[in-house]
This record gives C-alpha cells, sequence and structure tokens, in this order.
C-alpha cells in the first residue's frame, strides 16, 4: 500500500512538474490566498485584544468586586493569576457652586496606583489627576460644563445622606466617551472621603494569560457569601456580541475566499485535462482503474495546494509578526469608538484560530476542487478519450 501510494506521488510530482506554468500560477493562487488570510484572521485576533485591553484598561479591569466590607483587605484578593487589586470607595453627595447643584457620585481612589494601572488620567482634557493628600476632585466635561468650573475653581461637596460638607479644588477635567464614567462620577483622594462608605469596591487586574472566570470561581469559593465578583464578559456582553461577531465575519470571508480560488483551481485542471487528454486516455487503455485516476487528480491538487499552503503560511506568519512588532495605527478610524478610547493600535496575534483555520478551509476546498476534474476524466472511456484526439 505504501509502495502504490509512493508510487501515484511521484506520477502525480510529474504531472505537475511538466505543467510548470500552470502549476506556478494555481499554486500563486493557494500562496495569496493563505497568506492574506493568516494575516487578517491575526489582524482579527488583534482588533479584539485591543478592544478588550482598551475596556478593562480604561477603569474597570478585568474583574469587578462589590459590596466588599471593609474588613476585607484588598490583600486577601491578591492570588494566582491577579496581577493588582485597586480599592475604590464610592459616596453619593452633592457638589455645588453659587447657585448651581449637581447630584454625583464620588469615587475615593488611590491616585498613584490608579495612574500605574488604569488609562483614565490619560483622559484628562484639562488640568491634572488629582494627587494624594489634596483636597482635590476630578471631574468629567459634562460635570464641568453643568457647574461653569475650570481647574483650579473651588467646589463644595457634601455626602449624603447627612456628610458634613468639605470644600475641594477641581484638580482637572476628563472626557472619556463613556456614559457610565463621563455622567455622575468623579474622583478624589481616598481620603478625602475616608468615611463615606460602608462597603468598598475592587477592579482586579490579571496577568496575561489569567482566565477571569477560573479567578471569580476561586473567589467565590474562598469569600462564600461576601461581595459580589463578575468578569469583564458579564459586566459587558455587548463586547462579547461584537468578538464573536468578529469571528463569525471572518469565518465567513474565509469561506467565501477559498470558494472562489477553488473553482479558479477547478477550471483550471479541466483545461489542465483537456491539454493532456491522451495521456489519460493511454493510462485508461493500460488499466489503470477509474479509482485510481481519481486518486491520481486529488493527488495533483492536495500535493499542489500543500505547497502552496506551506509558502502561505511562512508568508503570513512573517507578515504578522512584523506587524506586530510595529503595532497598526487605526486612531483615525477608531477615534470615537468607546471600544478604542484608550489606544488604536492594533498588534495582530496568532492564535488556533487565525493560524489553522486558513490552511484547514485550503485544503478542504482542494479536495472538493478536485472533485469536478475527477469525474469529467472517469465519465469519459479510454476509446472514447483516443478517437477524440
Amino acid at each position: 500500500m505504501k509502495s502504490r501510494l509512493i508510487f501515484w506521488g511521484n506520477i502525480a510530482i510529474c504531472f505537475l512538474l511538466r505543467s510548470g506554468r500552470i502549476t506556478a500560477a494555481l499554486s500563486l493562487m493557494v500562496i495569496t490566498a493563505v497568506a492574506v488570510l493568516i494575516f487578517l484572521s491575526a489582524l482579527a485576533v488583534g482588533v479584539n485584544d485591543t478592544m478588550i485591553r482598551n475596556s478593562v484598561g480604561l477603569y474597570s479591569g478585568h474583574i469587578s468586586g462589590e459590596e466588599l466590607p471593609m474588613s476585607l483587605p484588598p490583600d486577601r484578593l491578591r492570588m494566582d493569576g491577579v496581577a493588582t487589586v485597586l480599592k475604590r470607595v464610592y459616596s453619593p453627595g452633592i457638589l455645588s457652586r453659587e447657585q448651581t447643584v449637581l447630584p454625583i457620585t464620588a469615587a475615593g481612589v488611590d491616585p498613584a496606583a490608579e495612574k500605574e494601572v488604569t488609562a483614565l488620567w490619560k483622559k484628562v482634557v484639562a488640568g491634572a489627576y488629582p494627587e494624594e493628600g489634596k483636597a482635590e476632585i476630578l471631574l468629567s466635561r459634562s460635570m464641568a460644563e453643568k457647574l461653569n468650573v475650570q481647574p483650579g475653581d473651588p467646589l463644595d461637596y457634601r455626602p449624603l445622606p447627612d456628610g458634613s460638607p468639605v470644600t475641594l479644588t477641581v484638580s482637572g477635567v476628563f472626557h472619556t466617551g463613556i456614559d457610565t464614567l463621563d455622567q455622575n462620577l468623579a474622583f478624589c483622594p481616598a481620603g478625602v472621603l475616608e468615611n463615606a462608605g460602608k462597603t468598598w469596591q475592587a477592579a482586579i487586574f490579571l496577568k496575561e494569560g489569567s482566565d477571569p472566570d477560573a479567578v471569580v470561581a476561586d473567589y467565590r469559593n474562598r469569600l462564600s457569601g461576601v461581595g459580589r465578583f463578575q468578569t469583564w464578559k458579564e459586566a459587558m456582553p455587548d463586547l462579547v456580541q461584537l468578538i464573536e461577531l468578529n469571528y463569525v465575519s471572518m469565518g465567513i470571508v474565509l469561506i467565501l475566499v477559498f470558494g472562489v480560488v477553488s473553482l479558479g483551481i477547478a477550471c483550471a485542471f479541466v483545461i489542465f485535462i483537456f491539454r493532456n487528454l491522451r495521456e489519460y486516455g493511454i493510462m485508461k487503455a493500460m488499466g489503470v482503474t477509474s479509482g485510481e485516476m481519481a486518486g491520481l487528480l486529488i493527488l495533483n491538487v492536495v500535493l499542489m495546494n500543500l505547497a502552496g499552503c506551506l509558502a502561505g503560511l511562512l508568508i503570513g506568519v512573517a507578515a504578522v509578526l512584523t506587524a506586530n512588532a510595529w503595532g497598526i495605527d487605526l486612531t483615525a478610524f477608531t477615534s470615537h469608538n468607546r471600544y478604542f478610547t484608550v489606544s488604536g493600535i492594533i498588534y495582530p496575534r496568532l492564535t488556533r484560530f487565525s493560524l489553522w483555520l486558513p490552511l484547514a478551509l485550503s485544503l478542504v476546498f482542494s479536495l472538493i476542487a478536485a472533485l469536478w476534474p475527477a469525474i469529467l476524466v472517469n465519465r469519459k472511456k479510454a476509446a472514447d478519450i483516443l478517437r477524440i484526439v
């Protein structure tokens, strides 16, 4: 069996080498399709990575913990896979200036830790991020416009329901374009709101490659009945759907491209068969069975496709690695997109989806492309072929 496969493999290689120009043209189609689609698939993965990185890195983190008791220290939330835990204390209150009153939610944060891990400070459009130890507050642009204030102006803040009023200085103004952050959320050093709440919330940032679902499951086991934890997937179902849509759209593109390529290969092989019809007729007259003839044609297509896939794989991987090293700046096309509010630079990344799906579809469609010419040859008798030629 092995010797017969080697024999027919040698025959298939001879056929391909004999028609070198056609083989080169068809291989170029496969090489181009595989290389381009590996790059596009890796680019789609890179887009998804950027949207996730922007969404969790701006403020929320990979996991959010809510209603955590003050007796629970942040260090209790540090475990395998966790990079950083940020403590935030939220307090509803009222900001006032002259005759203008504005209800807000003030978030007491650690400014140094926030600037080190999150990217919200990069969205400050005027002034600066609050500093530890100063009675300062960071407002959104819409809040600043309603209160008619700018950095350096004083504001009166009174925690609800019956907290003591304090005077805060506007340190800066930010704008993210995300309603949940821009509408009524302001930030100040945690010391200003030291006794403002009975619970605190955690923004948990994970190490590269850590599974947020596994970390949340561990929290729920270790801290049973204490607080509530949810991953970014639970908090942002719209982003999850968008990522899934990207994968579906890319899969459709792959199928359409390889469908067109396989049709071109099938048509070219039909022409190739008609050019070499006499040889096929002689082979049939010599006793080559229909199964062996079909196998020879399929072997021709598969060998050519394998060679094209290998070359396309090398070119595609090289292109992805080059683009990943430099990044692709799409800021001009994503500046108003909430999922690219931090950065519009895309880093294509190879995954099983981006690497193996184009190769698998190429081989599957190559087999489909070989069916038409195989059926065409097998339907004709040797006498009819020789009589024609």
